[in-house]
């Protein structure tokens, strides 16, 4: 579980701010938006040999 200390006086904006930061560190938010809709197993192993294949050859360059 992720917690924001909000000190006295503390702007709301910077609050949500801190709150943006720390999700995106713990990966809650990228997570979220892969189960937002199911995805067939295949289309998982599709997109992985994809990506890896993009790692590979940006590496090569």
């Amino acid at each position: 579980m992720v917690e924001v200390r909000i000190k006295k006086g503390e702007q709301i904006d910077r609050v949500l701010r801190k709150l943006k930061k720390k999700l995106d560190k713990e990966g809650i938010l990228k997570e979220l938006r892969n189960r937002r809709h199911y995805e067939k197993p295949s289309e998982i192993r599709r997109r992985a040999k994809r990506s890896a294949k993009s790692r590979i050859s940006a590496s090569k360059r």
